[in-house]
């Protein structure tokens, strides 16, 4: 049900081979990485008005000096960034520019900051589209926030859905409302030429509460700087472009600057002449570019489209940040500085912990901030400005190091790029530092600092997980702890599994209530005569008991001590598993045990018949295969295979699940450097999924009758709680997905750093 559920809301699995097909022409990635600088020409000349109005109305004779410095500034930006362009074809992300440039602390600092514009992107830009609907209907204010969250809930859905039909949709209302706006600007100059028509809210009266000051100015020009925001998407994204692909991508960044400059300054224009206020204090007022529509269309068809549309991209600017937060995250964490969760390729070929994880936190701040736009925009352009600056600043020194063709006219535009967005940051951080900028430049050094604890973790577990340099050609003993509460049928099955394997040693431990009476003694030699006597565990039997017992036991060199827990699973519910299995429990516990492994032998429902039937001597299986599953080669595998040769199987291989080509040379070279005696096998996991090939792989040797599988897993056991968050826990989704799965025995070989 859950699986149909999600092919019809996410669509049908995508193969990891048809990537390239994904990939954007110039018509879909100008929606898709171009919304949100296009969408901020709804609220940037509102931002910088509800500034200068603060000085009375004599100040907004200044709205259009202003916003010509704000296109030239857009103008500056962008030639800078077509530069990155060409010399990153790979992508030329703030990131990686900086951190091949400056260093890596720069590059984690305008990681950090552009990280947090895409999650501030979807928050104003999902608010900004409420407003857009509330100024149509102002009877929906009082539901702004359920508003905005629905529409985070839509998008999001809409691009887990991938990035080639996340373009199809947004294609019709980015150029909806680029056309929509282009013929309001039109025929508000063409009515202009007669003596511009009067906006409704020209009359009202604005009290000055500030002087006109040169920080009230550099105030509503870092206000009206939101109209840059998202330019810096494309040179991200590079990737997602078609071949060949910084070109398209360049050509892509001068179309979206055309469009952009020549709707803010035509919108900065109109508002001026028609005449138009607005003050933070007007409640239900309308947006600067709705009064504008209704004044030049005398409201009626024209201005219901005008407001469709800008609710619609501004909705939708917030697909720029989906595109790019995730494809940053990924990048980020391939290079171990965030979780490798991140790296996970969806169903749909995105990134989809990475879609999930940006929906979250910007919802919550749309929570948070009431769906308040002014509020919430203060935070939004530091990081996009601190951004801009570390990546020109960091071509600025590659063309220092690189030269190359016409070097140094790409120095100077860089430089210039540099100069220009280092000197709008500083005004940015001081103008808007009180009114909640200083949230974001606080949080920057301490998402940082969080890079580089998880970065410094990963170097740790690499470290360790290659330190002992262990050889699978040494022989391994194997003691087998069978845990015996009553002798049920779950036990019989865990008999019938320990004469397949045959281990050295058997101990056969009573923990049931009550003591140990002669009666089950003799049940029990009856049942299982070659695997010695049953002893009772000493002690009050709890928890601190058994693993002070097992602690006890003793180890030969280079051995193995398995405890079995063996457990009756009544139904196929996972949740209901969880609630009721006090098995589950306690082999949890035992997993975090050091030198211990863990055996799963569940007796499945189909397999539950009534205890009269019960047979004192179970059938055993006749044939015993080990598959151990690898992701990488280091001394867990080695430990792992170890153990696998030691159940002495009549076939043992190690099974690679290979979702990319480019995979698999790597960790065959590996393989053959550590002189593993175990073939390898690579199995092709084309949709990212290890689940249904290795389902395969496993029925296709029980499917014989004769035969049991053990899946044996290698899985390392981290020292503190918050360190499983960095790590897939493939192990995990294995046990869950094999826990149903008749004559499969799951068993785990921690390996703890």
């Amino acid at each position: 049900m859950a699986t149909r559920l999600k092919r019809l809301l996410v669509g049908r699995a995508l193969a990891s081979h048809k990537a390239e097909h994904q990939l954007l022409p110039k018509r879909l990635a100008l929606p898709v990485f171009s919304s949100d600088p296009l969408s901020s020409n709804a609220y940037a000349t509102e931002e910088m008005m509800l500034v200068l109005v603060t000085a009375g109305t004599g100040a907004l004779s200044l709205m259009f000096p202003i916003g010509a410095a704000i296109a030239l500034l857009l103008v500056i930006v962008i030639t800078s960034y077509r530069q990155t362009v060409r010399a990153y074809p790979h992508g030329g992300g703030s990131y990686i520019v900086s951190r091949e440039n400056l260093g890596t602390l720069p590059g984690l600092v305008a990681a950090a900051a552009i990280l947090t514009d895409y999650v501030l992107t979807v928050a104003v830009s999902m608010t900004a589209g409420t407003v857009a609907v509330t100024s149509a209907a102002p009877s929906l204010t009082p539901y702004r926030v359920e508003i905005a969250l629905v529409f985070v809930a839509l998008v999001t859905l809409a691009n887990l859905r991938g990035v080639r039909e996340a373009g199809r949709i947004f294609a019709v209302p980015t150029y909806g409302f680029v056309a929509v706006v282009y013929i309001t600007l039109a025929t508000g100059f063409v009515r202009c030429l007669g003596g511009c028509p009067v906006a409704e809210s020209a009359g009202l009266p604005i009290e000055a509460h500030a002087s006109l000051t040169l920080f009230l100015i550099f105030r509503a020009f870092a206000s009206g700087a939101t109209a840059l925001t998202g330019v810096e998407a494309i040179a991200d994204g590079v990737q997602a472009f078609r071949r060949p692909q910084s070109r398209n991508a360049a050509t892509t960044l001068a179309i979206m600057g055309t469009f952009s400059i020549s709707m803010f300054l035509g919108i900065t224009f109109l508002a001026r002449r028609l005449g138009i206020r607005v003050a933070e204090d007007l409640e239900h007022q309308k947006s600067v570019l709705a009064q504008i529509g209704d004044t030049v269309f005398d409201g009626g068809f024209m201005f219901i489209a005008l407001q469709v549309f800008t609710a619609g991209i501004l909705f939708l600017a917030a697909n720029t940040a989906y595109q790019d937060f995730p494809r940053l995250s990924a990048i980020l964490a391939r290079d171990r500085f965030m979780p490798s969760q991140f790296r996970n390729r969806g169903d749909r070929l995105v990134y989809s912990n990475g879609v999930l994880v940006l929906a979250v936190v910007a919802g919550f701040l749309i929570w948070f901030f009431d769906a308040e736009l002014t509020r919430l925009i203060q935070l939004y352009v530091v990081g996009v400005f601190t951004a801009f600056t570390l990546s020109q600043s960091g071509m600025v020194r590659r063309w220092l190091r690189v030269k190359g063709e016409r070097w140094r006219r790409s120095l100077v535009i860089n430089a210039i790029g540099a100069a220009t967005t280092g000197v709008v940051l500083v005004i940015v951080s001081v103008t808007k530092f009180t009114r909640g900028a200083w949230m974001v430049i606080a949080a920057m050094p301490v998402f940082v600092l969080g890079f580089l604890a998880v970065q410094r973790h990963y170097a740790s577990v690499s470290g360790s997980l290659r330190s002992r340099g262990l050889s699978a050609a040494v022989e391994a003993s194997n003691t087998v702890v069978l845990l015996v509460q009553e002798l049920d049928l779950a036990v019989g099955e865990a008999v019938a599994y320990l004469r397949t394997i045959r281990p050295q040693r058997v101990i056969p431990l009573y923990t049931g209530p009550g003591p140990l009476h002669e009666d089950l003694v003799d049940r029990w030699r009856r049942l299982a005569p070659r695997l010695g006597d049953l002893v009772a565990l000493p002690g009050d039997r709890s928890w601190r008991s058994l693993r002070d017992y097992l602690r006890a036991v003793p180890r030969e060199e280079n051995g193995f001590v398995t405890v079995i827990v063996p457990e009756v699973v009544r139904s196929r519910s996972v949740i209901r598993y969880l609630r009721q299995a006090g098995a589950f429990r306690l082999k949890l516990r035992l997993f975090f045990e050091p030198e211990l492994v863990v055996a799963n032998v569940p007796l499945l429902p189909e397999e539950i018949v009534e205890a009269s039937q019960f047979a004192d001597r179970p059938v055993e299986p006749t044939r015993s295969v080990v598959i151990v599953p690898i992701s990488a080669v280091h001394d867990a595998t080695v430990e792992a295979v170890r153990y696998a040769k030691a159940l002495r199987a009549a076939h043992v291989e190690g099974l690679f699940f290979a979702g990319e080509q480019e995979e698999v040379g790597p960790l065959l070279e590996d393989w053959a450097g550590r002189e593993i005696d175990v073939p390898l096998s690579v199995v092709e996991a084309p949709f990212r999924d290890i689940g249904p090939p290795l389902l395969d792989e496993v029925r296709g040797h029980t499917g014989r009758g004769d035969t049991v599988v053990t899946v044996v897993l290698p899985e390392f056991v981290v020292s503190r709680w918050w360190h499983h968050l960095l790590h897939n826990q493939s192990g995990f989704y294995v046990k869950r997905l094999l826990l149903f799965e008749p004559r499969v025995v799951v068993t785990s070989v921690p390996f703890h750093l």
